[in-house]
């Protein structure tokens, strides 16, 4: 996952929104994350960790489809607060997923490291990003956004089962 930074800059650039509009598009994907983070934790305890944190990526997937298509204001608004969605699936997921794999005493530990690896990553995915956004164009960078994310949710399945 790249810096959503990137998803705000399209909106400037793609659609010349300002200051204001970029603000108010931030309080609305916060909105749409609290609106789906229960749901979303809800879904993790009755159907799994798995699926739920599968459906996200596909979510993320699909947004980012979009808006490597996406030619009006509204399909980019409406892309950008249904990218809440995302975060209100897997945020809560994939923690209870690293605790699903450790004991309560190394709990601390694990989070830890998985906050360590998630923001080690996004330096490397946020320059990949802008790069191919420098070189071939926005929508060929939130294409390939897309495609690590379908790739993550068919990735899942081989991720082995912990122990909950």
């Amino acid at each position: 996952n790249s810096s959503d930074l990137f998803l705000l800059l399209y909106g400037q650039t793609r659609f010349g929104l300002g200051m204001g509009s970029t603000l108010a598009l931030w309080v609305g994907l916060h909105l749409s994350k609290i609106a789906f983070s229960f749901p979303g934790g809800i879904l993790s305890d009755r159907l799994g960790r798995r699926g739920v944190i599968v459906a996200g990526w596909a979510i993320y997937a699909l947004v980012y489809l979009g808006m490597a298509r996406a030619e009006a204001l509204w399909q980019y608004c409406a892309l950008f607060v249904a990218y809440g969605s995302y975060y209100g699936l897997t945020e809560g997921a994939e923690k209870a997923l690293v605790a699903d794999f450790v004991p309560s005493a190394s709990r601390g530990t694990a989070y830890g490291l998985y906050h360590g690896a998630v923001g080690l990553a996004a330096l490397p995915a946020s320059v990949l990003f802008g790069w191919i956004w420098s070189r071939a164009g926005a929508g060929a960078a939130f294409g390939v956004g897309a495609a690590l994310a379908g790739l993550a949710a068919v990735l899942m399945v081989f991720v082995p089962r912990g122990d909950a």
